[in-house]
Parts: structure tokens; C-alpha cells; sequence
């Protein structure tokens, strides 16, 4: 049974360092989804978008290999793939001897495709300071409000609002204030997060309030981010929505999901904190 209590997450593991595709753990996104009453029928679009920053193998010489990784895993598939299953996956290459960087990427596509059930794209880049350049994210930062706030969990969708009357507006926000927990092992995702919408300007205040209500709620990235997609287009309706989630590393790996309503290709922006 596909779980999160049946990963290797909290759970003393032996390390291999041989290439074993079987390590891959894969949980279906469906149950999570039903929660915030999304069906098989996906109101986004939008992709989980990961890094991984120990990536290495031998030539076929014996000598060891890095690279950086990039893997964008579809919104669309039936199955997020659990981390740790994903670190380990990617430690068992360490000796194994691979032709070249095509080879290997081939290998990682088959496999990540097979765990999340749809074709997952791999890129593999020099490790340099080119490849991941810092950057900020675009938009009005909402941290700096000064404002009262004493509720950090559940979310509460019931601080968003909008001004109803007011001039519809083109908007992107950011925030670095968010943090959830993983659902098994409890341990905090820090992460910064972009919204984009157009419609009635949502209140900055609230928003910054529902952000915050994440802050000891458990979920995966990826149900964090379509739960608050779920909830600006439930409580604030606006005509174009995207939500942009950047989070720190864990085990060499972050995991930024995005979600949009309309089909859309993001970019990989690696921030100060990555």
C-alpha cells in the first residue's frame, strides 16, 4: 500500500550506492486531492519542478561524475514520487560505471516516468555558478505588513477576501514566510511562495494570514501548493490564477510545485535561500 506511513520517511535506512530503480516510492496524489475536492478531472495545470544538487556515477573508467539535475514531474501524473525514495534512488549511482550523460538521463527518465506514472522530463547541467544563478522572485513582497497575527494552523481559507467593487488588477505577490511539515516524520519545509492572478484585488493582509495558517499544517509540497491554488479560486475567484512555490532543500533535493490555470511553462528560479 502506497502511503506516506510505508516510505522510508522516519525510518533507519541502509544506504546503497548501486543503481536499484525499485528504491522509488511513489504515492498517489488522489487521496490528498479529494480532500480539497479536486476530482480526476484537474482544474490547473502545472508541474513539480525539482532539483537535485548530488548527483554522481563513474565513467567507464572509474572515474567519478557530477552533475546538477533538473526533473519536472507533471501535475498531471497519478503520483508524486516521496523524497527520501527519490534521494536514495539517486545515491545508487554513485559506483555505477554509465557510457555518458545521455545515458544516465535516459536511465532517470525511464524510471522517474515509470514511479509517477507520466513522462517526467530530466536535464542535466556542469556544476557551475552559470547553472543556478540566485535570483529574487518577481512580484510585491507581502512580509513586510505589520500586522497581528495568532493562528498558525489549520489553514484558514476564511482570511481571503477581495474588494468586489474595486478595478479588476493584473497582481503577482511573494512571500517567504511559508512552512509546512512533512506528514510523517514532522520535520518543517521552509519555502517561498509567488501568486499571480488577475481579477478583484485580493486583500494583502488576509493573504498574508492564510500563508501564515500553514505554518503547522502537515502535507507534501506539492498538497500545499494546490490547496492554496484551491482556495484563492474558491474564495476569491479571480480569472487567471498561477501559484509558484520555491522550497528549500532537503537531502540535496528541493521540490517546487507549480500550479496555473491556464497552461503554462515556468522557470526554474533558484532563490537566496535555495
Amino acid at each position: 500500500m502506497n502511503t506516506p506511513e510505508h516510505s522510508p520517511l522516519g525510518k533507519d535506512t541502509v544506504y546503497t550506492d548501486r543503481y536499484d530503480p525499485t528504491l522509488l516510492f511513489a504515492i498517489p496524489r488522489a487521496d490528498k486531492r479529494a480532500e480539497i475536492g479536486v476530482a480526476e478531472l484537474l482544474p490547473f495545470h502545472g508541474v513539480d519542478v525539482w532539483n537535485t544538487y548530488e548527483l554522481s556515477w563513474l565513467d567507464l573508467r572509474g572515474k567519478p561524475m557530477v552533475a546538477l539535475g533538473e526533473f519536472r514531474v507533471p501535475a498531471a501524473s497519478p503520483n508524486i514520487i516521496e523524497s527520501k525514495s527519490f534521494k536514495l534512488y539517486l545515491n545508487g549511482f554513485a559506483q555505477e560505471r554509465i557510457a555518458d550523460d545521455a545515458t544516465l538521463s535516459t536511465t532517470l527518465m525511464h524510471d522517474l516516468s515509470a514511479a509517477a506514472g507520466a513522462v517526467v522530463s530530466v536535464q542535466l547541467r556542469e556544476v557551475s555558478a552559470a547553472a543556478y544563478a540566485i535570483t529574487d522572485l518577481d512580484g510585491y513582497l507581502l512580509d513586510n505588513q505589520a500586522l497581528d497575527i495568532d493562528h498558525y494552523g489549520p489553514p484558514q481559507a476564511d482570511f481571503l477576501c477581495t474588494n468586489a467593487n474595486a478595478t479588476p488588477v493584473e497582481e503577482t505577490v511573494v512571500s517567504h514566510l511559508l512552512r509546512s511539515n512533512c506528514p510523517v516524520t514532522g520535520q518543517p519545509d521552509w519555502g517561498s511562495v509567488q501568486i499571480t492572478y488577475r481579477g478583484a484585488p485580493i486583500e494583502h493582509a488576509g493573504l498574508l494570514r492564510y500563508l501564515v495558517s500553514f505554518r503547522n499544517h502537515n502535507e507534501f509540497h506539492e498538497q500545499c501548493v494546490e490547496r492554496i491554488f484551491v482556495d484563492l479560486m474558491q474564495r476569491c475567484a479571480p480569472q487567471q490564477l498561477s501559484v509558484y512555490a520555491r522550497y528549500t532543500r532537503r537531502g540535496g533535493l528541493d521540490i517546487n510545485p507549480f500550479r496555473s490555470s491556464t497552461p503554462a511553462t515556468p522557470g526554474n528560479p533558484r532563490t537566496a535561500r535555495q
